[in-house]
C-alpha cells in the first residue's frame, strides 16, 4: 500500500488550507476593526485643547490602513513623537515601539461624551506612554496616511483651536 494522500484528496486537502488561511485572516482584519476600536482608529485624540502657544498637549492617533500609531507631546513651537505598530484585538491593543523593541498591551474604551467641549473621550489603560485621557471632536478623523499626515493634521487641528 502507498503512503501517499490518493489524488482526488490532494484538491480537497488544498481547498481547506486555502479556506482555513482565508478565515484566519478574515478574522485577524476583522478583529483590527473591531466595533470597539472603530472610534479609537484613524481619528486624532488630544488629552486638552491648548491654552496658548507654549502649551503642550499629549496626542494619541492609529491609522487602521498601516497597524500604525503614534504618541505624541507637542506646542507651537517644540514637539516630539514616538511610533509604533500595532495588532487589535477587541478593546486589546499590542504596542511595539520599533525604536526599543518595546512591547506593551493597552486596553483602550473610546465613547461619545460631551465633556471638555469634545465630542468623545478616550481612556487607555496600560500604556507607559502618553496620558490615560484623551479628547475628540467631529471632524478629527483621519483619512489614511502615516505619521507625517498625523503631525501635519495635529498642526492644523491646533491653529484652529487657538483662532
Amino acid at each position: 500500500m502507498r503512503a501517499s494522500i490518493p489524488a482526488m484528496k490532494k484538491p480537497v486537502l488544498l481547498v481547506i488550507a486555502v479556506v482555513v488561511v482565508v478565515a484566519s485572516l478574515w478574522g485577524w482584519k476583522r478583529a483590527t476593526h473591531s466595533p470597539e476600536n472603530r472610534l479609537v482608529a484613524d481619528r486624532i485624540w488630544i488629552d486638552h485643547i491648548p491654552r496658548n502657544e507654549r502649551d503642550t498637549i499629549r496626542v494619541f492617533a492609529l491609522i487602521s490602513e498601516h497597524s500604525i500609531g503614534v504618541f505624541q507631546a507637542t506646542s507651537q513651537w517644540r514637539g516630539a513623537y514616538e511610533a509604533f505598530r500595532y495588532e487589535a484585538s477587541g478593546p486589546e491593543l499590542r504596542l511595539l515601539f520599533p525604536q526599543t523593541g518595546d512591547r506593551e498591551t493597552v486596553r483602550a474604551k473610546a465613547r461619545r461624551c460631551n465633556e471638555s467641549g469634545m465630542d468623545f473621550c478616550l481612556e487607555l489603560d496600560g500604556a507607559s506612554r502618553g496620558v490615560k485621557r484623551y479628547f475628540s471632536r467631529e471632524g478629527w478623523e483621519i483619512d489614511g496616511g502615516n505619521v507625517d499626515a498625523i503631525e501635519r493634521k495635529v498642526d492644523a487641528l491646533r491653529a484652529q483651536l487657538a483662532d
